[in-house]
């Protein structure tokens, strides 16, 4: 074990404090580091224990945690390679909030710039120090399960996180766990991950108020839309809605309105998980059940999903649709400022068919 030595200047109040508690000090204190071979050839490795118990010191033998540095006056999103390069990367720790990425760093939450920082350290060999320690327990989980899903996805090398929080072990499920309390290794995923259980209710439409502010579009809600609550262990997560779909072939259609996640539980693809139930509830009423969307995650979800069937618009200049929307008047929070705005943006359209 290495031993690391740190002293500091004696004075009348160290003295005083070491006296009232019997503490024999001469200055110095010794701090012995837990013995640690990193293994090799993994994507996640995990260092866990109580602060001050050496986690730390340990990752210095490994390697050095990069300092982040954000412009002042710059968006968050203008920090990375190309706006695919940002879109991918932050959406990949759970921030998926497109105004967020508008927004210098300063201006961002804890929990934001938590995620935002973690962004930019999505690379072979990254070090990762007080992983998920300042953040509230859901963002944790939730961010745990966003970013070790794009490491597998995208077959990232040999990173080591630190966290003094074990709750985080089965959602970021790494290949290998250091405790500094037991100086014990244990190599390979034993964790299972838990099974995430939505519950979706039935609301009015009075709910959208907990939800209008993270719409990333409008904060608008036609009044005639069904609506739905989801929440997950009992917690308040997401909002779904619907509304009918105006055709003169189509019998008893209807199309998505609004779908809307909470910051702290993105990245845990509820939003999808949302939106094929609210589908399932039309198909077994005996509806058509239609949506769209310039969400590239979700969209490219859809378009690989047997529950979901692409219709013939799919993947379109949205400008088109929206113009002959305005035409028909089908869609009356669409104005000819938004249309032209969306000209250059690709729109998923499906139609949920269900499972076979």
């Amino acid at each position: 074990m290495k031993t690391l030595i740190s002293t500091v200047e004696q004075d009348e109040i160290t003295k005083e404090c070491s006296k009232s508690f019997d503490f024999q000090f001469d200055g110095s204190t010794k701090f012995q580091v837990p013995f640690f071979e990193k293994p090799e050839n993994f994507q996640i490795g995990l260092i866990v224990g109580a602060s001050g118990s050496g986690k730390s010191s340990i990752l210095s033998t490994i390697g050095e945690a990069e300092k982040v540095f954000w412009e002042p006056n710059k968006a968050i999103c203008s920090h990375f390679e190309s706006a695919l390069d940002a879109q991918n990367k932050l959406s990949a720790v759970g921030l998926n909030s497109v105004p967020s990425w508008l927004k210098p760093y300063h201006v961002l939450s804890m929990g934001e710039k938590f995620r935002a920082d973690l962004s930019r350290s999505l690379k072979d060999n990254a070090i990762i120090d007080e992983f998920t320690s300042v953040v509230d327990r859901n963002v944790a989980k939730s961010c745990s399960y966003a970013i070790a899903r794009h490491i597998r996805k995208e077959g990232l090398k040999n990173m080591v996180f630190a966290s003094c929080h074990y709750d985080i072990i089965d959602w970021l499920q790494p290949d290998w766990i250091f405790d500094t309390t037991t100086n014990r290794l244990t190599v390979g995923r034993g964790s299972v991950r838990p099974i995430l259980e939505l519950e979706i209710l039935p609301c009015t439409t009075e709910a959208w108020s907990v939800f209008r502010n993270h719409h990333y579009l409008t904060g608008n809600l036609n009044k005639s839309a069904r609506c739905w609550i989801a929440t997950w262990e009992g917690t308040l997560v997401g909002f779904a809605a619907a509304i009918t779909l105006p055709s003169g072939t189509l019998k008893k259609a209807w199309k998505g309105h609004r779908t809307v996640i909470l910051p702290d539980f993105q990245g845990l693809g509820f939003g999808v998980r949302i939106s094929d139930a609210i589908g399932q509830i039309f198909v077994n009423e005996g509806c058509r059940y239609f949506s769209k969307s310039s969400h590239v995650r979700l969209g490219e979800y859809r378009n690989n999903s047997p529950l979901w069937r692409p219709t013939a618009h799919n993947m379109q200049d949205r400008s088109r649709q929206y113009k002959r929307s305005l035409e028909n008047k089908t869609d009356f929070f669409w104005s000819k400022e938004m249309t032209e705005r969306h000209a250059d943006r690709i729109c998923y359209c499906h139609e949920y068919i269900g499972a076979k």
